[in-house]
């Protein structure tokens, strides 16, 4: 094979198994990083991209949405500001692969159709706009003008714009996605379905119930120089691993952590940071003072019963654990919320959890004793069936402690893609504020919609059912990232136009439309150059920090449009000239957009001046700021829960679906699940190896998963089984494989996400 070429398909007889990493990071992960870094940009390349990656005047990394330091915290950044995962997320999007006209002629759609996600990662950059016709076999070039007749005429064409869905993904920056939403809005729906729908929609759910604001309330600061921080459902060493450097600098501080997961996760157990000696030479930094290994959805019974525990404690000892300045000044609904705790069912608490008691009391210690505590979560948690619940419970633990709007404490759900709440905060929702609503209207003068619009699972059902008829996804990989494969492309396949912005080749591309549209864009990586010269972006991390972001190589075609530029020339081909909105001098200046930011979205004002500052600036939050909760009762809210947790059948697995080391999203960058010892293969499911023989299989076995759901039952084939150390009676495997065994319609309370962390599945023999 030649340097930058792609690389073969995926070989599952190859699956090679060791032995779990007891650790994460070390001098592997710098030498995968500039490994997977040469192989696909060259080595030019890899030193002008690597430099600037999350530097002030470089670009912000396409992967995961973990905060820089912030100069106003005394923090400094630090040479190599970004992971080995970042590294090939940048490796992915600056590589010099090309996919170009030349490569769909030789490559009809129906055989790109039988290729697996990694193969079609791998062929490279999309060069040019891309159609298939009605009854088309292949790909042909088309005009950007045509490409976006085309869609207007479509859209122009629809009997109601309800008709057409807008998915976006959280790569988007926030000027893309304020326009992508205004967009839309003047089009005349609120069908903005995006990528938050199916991971923390949960989390602001339950966040802005009980605290007035779904977002986490700490900076970066605060994790540094928390007594106890508390990671549920979370697997920073793969998802998020500059957050294992932050847990270090805390360790350092003196700081406790528990870890509360399934499966035993490397970077949770022992961090080799490989910019210190320690992590090159030395056996690095011991994380987890406790792993708490938690059947699958036990998390909401854990923090019923740390709550009881610590409501009892109070009770023996009055004014030793709790907060009562806080619960009395700041909180509402105590009172319930400590009648439904004072007598709980440990019985029903030991079947959720699998958990030892004592284990669970010095879980509670640790908090009672902690004076700044600090509780992060991700989609271990979000989820779930009764996920909005879970974190709610979650959040009744801090309150009972004052753990919000205070230095080193609060709560901290750990977004993944790199500016999926920035997107949000820009309008992407389909059930935004009313107020919201009201300023874009002041603003531009266009009456907004205001009846709600489809989620995710929503848009599916409209699509399946016929009632969205035109889908438009906004850079992601809709057909991969969604629940209930086989349904969900049926639901594509019977749109009349699919269209899809996007940088690489992907699933969603040959799962289409009866036409369809491939419309290439640039990454975060490239330079964008406008009417008024070059242009940068804004972007959210995962803490509200909203920053620029420099594009600084010569993008892969010359034949590429920004996502800000598809949008305005999009919108100027549905509205015609004369539009409220002028979309042409958005497209030729993007600090024109950023005004319109600045008077249209909360916390933005200004808009242009701050993001220039040397790390931009915080958006407001008042929990955090001043302990102003914006809530129904104007405090923060107390929840009272019902214990609830999966029911599973005898003879029955739970499985959650999970992300190999070498993926971010369904974005597989490789084959090496290195800290989970798989090699070479993606079709593995893991289960404990007393699970195995129970349920009178071997260890290497290959299966047939099979979920059970009240509508039926859905089969992947051909996975093998992988003895591993999870909880006893549930199961884990990678997505998107297993993505087709979650049931469309289980789906969590309140948030509508996708239940992908409790499917009920029986193993089946092959044939």
């Amino acid at each position: 094979m030649t340097r930058n070429a792609p690389k073969a398909d995926i070989d599952e007889a190859q699956l090679e198994i060791h032995q779990p990493k007891q650790w994460a990071a070390g001098v592997t992960g710098v030498a995968v990083s500039l490994l997977r870094s040469v192989e696909q940009m060259g080595t030019g390349r890899t030193v002008r991209t690597l430099r600037l990656l999350n530097q002030q005047q470089g670009f912000d990394c396409p992967g995961c949405a973990w905060p820089e330091p912030q100069q106003a915290d005394g923090e400094h950044r630090k040479l190599a500001e970004f992971c080995e995962n970042g590294a090939k997320a940048v490796a992915e999007e600056a590589t010099k692969r090309r996919v170009g006209p030349e490569f769909f002629a030789a490559h009809p759609v129906a055989e790109l159709a039988g290729k697996t996600d990694y193969w079609l990662g791998q062929q490279g950059r999309l060069t040019e706009p891309m159609v298939l016709r009605e009854g088309g076999t292949h790909y042909e070039p088309i005009s950007w003008e045509s490409a976006f007749t085309l869609v207007a005429d479509q859209l122009r064409a629809l009997s109601t714009p309800d008709e057409a869905v807008f998915y976006t993904s959280g790569r988007t920056s926030n000027e893309a996605a304020f326009l992508y939403q205004l967009l839309v809005r003047s089009f005349g729906t609120n069908n903005l379905p995006d990528c938050s729908n199916m991971c923390h929609e949960s989390s602001g759910t339950a966040l802005t119930e009980a605290t007035g604001i779904g977002r986490g309330s700490v900076s970066l600061a605060d994790v540094h120089h928390a007594d106890l921080i508390v990671v549920v459902g979370q697997n920073p060493g793969t998802n998020h691993p500059r957050m294992l450097s932050a847990l270090e600098e805390a360790k350092a501080g003196g700081a406790k952590i528990i870890a509360v997961n399934p499966l035993p996760e490397a970077g949770l157990m022992r961090f080799k940071n490989p910019q210190s000696p320690r992590g090159v030479v030395g056996k690095g930094t011991a994380l987890a003072d406790e792993f708490a290994q938690i059947r699958l959805g036990g998390d909401l019974a854990l923090f019923q019963a740390i709550g009881h525990l610590l409501l009892s404690w109070e009770d023996a000892a009055p004014g030793t654990v709790l907060d009562h300045d806080f619960i009395d000044g700041s909180s509402h609904g105590f009172e319930e919320y400590a009648k439904n705790l004072r007598e709980i069912d440990w019985a029903a608490i030991d079947e959720a959890t699998g958990l030892e008691r004592m284990q669970i009391v010095r879980l509670a210690r640790l908090i009672a004793d902690s004076r700044r505590t600090v509780y992060c979560w991700a989609m271990g948690v979000t989820q779930h069936r009764h996920a909005v619940a879970t974190i709610q419970e979650i959040t009744n633990v801090a309150l009972l402690r004052g753990m919000i709007g205070k230095p080193g404490a609060g709560l901290c759900p750990v977004r993944g893609h790199s500016n999926v709440q920035g997107d949000r905060t820009m309008g992407v929702w389909e059930k935004m504020p009313e107020a919201f609503l009201d300023s874009l209207e002041a603003e531009f003068g266009i009456p907004m919609p205001r009846e709600h619009g489809f989620d995710t699972v929503a848009a599916i059902r409209a699509m399946r059912d016929g009632k969205g008829k035109v889908f438009l996804g906004m850079g992601g990989n809709f057909a991969a990232a969604t629940p209930d494969s086989e349904l969900t492309e049926r639901a594509l396949r019977a749109c009349e136009l699919t269209v899809q912005v996007s940088t690489k080749l992907n699933r969603s591309h040959v799962v289409h439309g009866r036409t369809a549209l491939i419309l290439p864009t640039m990454g975060r990586t490239e330079r964008d150059v406008q009417a008024s010269g070059h242009q940068f972006v804004t972007v959210e991390d995962s803490m509200s920090a909203v920053h620029s972001s420099h594009g600084r190589l010569r993008p892969a075609s010359s034949h590429l449009l920004s996502e800000v530029s598809i949008i305005c020339r999009l919108a100027g081909a549905v509205f015609g000239e004369g539009h409220a909105v002028p979309w042409r001098e958005f497209e030729g200046n993007y600090d024109l957009i950023r005004d319109r930011i600045a008077r249209v979205v909360p916390g933005c004002a200004d808009y242009n001046a701050r993001v220039r500052q040397p790390d931009g600036f915080v958006l407001p939050h008042p929990p955090r700021d001043s302990r102003e909760f914006r809530t129904g009762s104007g405090k923060a809210n107390f929840t009272a829960s019902e214990l609830e947790f999966p029911q599973v059948p005898s003879g029955r697995l739970l499985l959650q679906t999970m992300r190999s080391h070498d993926q971010y999203n369904t974005t597989i960058y490789g084959l090496s699940d290195r800290y989970r010892g798989i090699e070479d293969a993606r079709r593995v499911v893991l289960v404990h190896a007393k699970d195995i023989a129970e349920l009178g299989f071997a260890d290497g076995e290959i299966v047939d998963l099979v979920s059970e759901w009240e509508d039926g039952d859905r089969r992947a084939a051909e996975f093998r089984i992988v003895a591993y150390p999870t909880a006893r009676g549930c199961a884990a495997a990678y997505f998107p494989e297993a993505n087709a065994l979650v049931p469309l319609d289980s789906v969590a309370k309140k948030s509508g996400t996708p239940v992908s962390k409790a499917i009920v599945i029986r193993l089946e023999h092959r044939l």
